[in-house]
């Protein structure tokens, strides 16, 4: 019996590794603050609900065949495979200022995978998927709804429209040029092998429910209405319509996230932490955003040091480009790692390897860009 259980831990720790780690690191904080209610209000629940939602929805609109049409419609625009993965990575950049970037890359990173596999390259998954996740990443920055960092010192602070601006665009515009840089080339012309999905028809009142539920969820990211109202919408709808769309929510993303959620909420709690953080934040608020995020992720470094930084915008700076190094430095990229591994999941140290080397380099030209043009902190 004690084998059986030692080989499916061993399994569990191969197949959802971040999960193991964050469940770890939710652990190991449980012996410095004993649980207490206090755990309760840790877990961020509007992004929880929100990322359930728009799982089941994906999921819902795959069932349909909407991403293979998708798919056909690009193809057939697409000339090369070059053109075709610079269009979806330039989508996830675009796309992340409005829908933020956790939506953007549930949205496009399956298709992408999908994509490539109708045009039979699937030698471009990985870079593109990388490329997409770096894309969203920055891209959001943009815009204050684009990532919750964004939302949370833009809301809690007194940043103008204009201070925003000068600390997040011009990173934005160099990091888009990077990306053009960068994109997986290929210059073979692409196999176009085009799969016709069976016809919507009866299938019309379905794909008219996924397209509300989405609706609702992006009026939850914009803050417009509630996240349990549109919860429960979500819930029921697909108790009407299609009930093993349960099946296809990546159960273990949210507990990933909920495991960093206590983490994160326990390091608040620790006084020692707290003394250290008044020291070392102030006046480096650009170097603190950026090395707090490779540990915590950006969202909860931004809402961390905010107490503690004297210069907002360069934390705005700091916290967005941290978003940039480790696989955790935004939880968004745990999205893009998770749909990864699960197509192809022979290749996840590859993939961490790729990841962490191309996250690296456009940190460090970022970095360098943002101390050239002031960004004090």
């Amino acid at each position: 019996m004690g084998e059986i259980v030692l080989g499916k831990l061993k399994n569990l720790c191969k197949k959802e590794t971040v999960f193991c780690v964050s469940f770890m690191l939710a652990l190991l904080s449980m012996l410095f603050v004993t649980p207490d209610l206090t755990y309760l209000n840790y877990p961020d629940y509007r992004t929880l609900s929100l990322l359930f939602s728009l799982m089941i929805v994906v999921a819902g609109l795959q069932s349909l065949g909407i991403f293979e049409r998708l798919g056909n419609l690009l193809m057939r625009r697409a000339k090369g495979a070059e053109r075709l993965t610079l269009t979806l990575i330039l989508l996830c950049f675009f796309s992340s200022m409005i829908i933020t970037n956790d939506v953007a890359l549930i949205t496009f990173v399956p298709f992408s995978i999908l994509v490539c596999r109708m045009i039979k390259r699937e030698d471009l998954v990985m870079r593109t998927v990388i490329m997409e996740t770096i894309a969203a990443n920055l891209g959001s920055m943009a815009t204050p709804i684009g990532n919750p960092q964004n939302l949370y010192l833009f809301t809690a602070s007194t940043l103008s429209l204009a201070d925003f601006a000068r600390a997040t665009w011009p990173y934005a515009l160099i990091s888009l040029l990077l990306i053009i840089l960068f994109h997986p080339r290929g210059t073979a012309p692409i196999e176009l092998r085009l799969n016709i999905p069976q016809p919507l028809a009866s299938r019309w009142p379905a794909l008219i429910v996924y397209l509300f539920m989405l609706g609702l969820s992006l009026l939850v990211v914009f803050r417009i209405l509630p996240f349990l109202p549109v919860l429960a919408i979500t819930i029921l709808g697909v108790l009407f319509v299609d009930r093993r769309l349960f099946l296809h929510v990546d159960y273990f993303l949210l507990l990933t996230f909920l495991c960093f959620f206590i983490f994160i909420g326990n390091m608040e709690r620790i006084p020692s932490l707290q003394a250290m953080l008044r020291n070392l934040v102030s006046g480096r608020e650009l170097i603190a955003g950026v090395l707090c995020s490779q540990f915590i992720s950006n969202v909860p470094a931004a809402m961390l040091l905010s107490g503690f930084a004297s210069d907002m915008p360069a934390l705005l700076t700091g916290a967005n480009l941290g978003g940039l190094g480790t696989l955790i430095a935004s939880l968004a990229s745990l999205i893009s790692f998770k749909y990864f591994a699960s197509a192809f999941p022979q290749q996840k140290g590859r993939y961490l390897r790729a990841f962490t080397s191309w996250n690296l380099l456009f940190l460090l030209v970022l970095v360098i860009a943002a101390i050239l043009l002031g960004a004090q902190g």
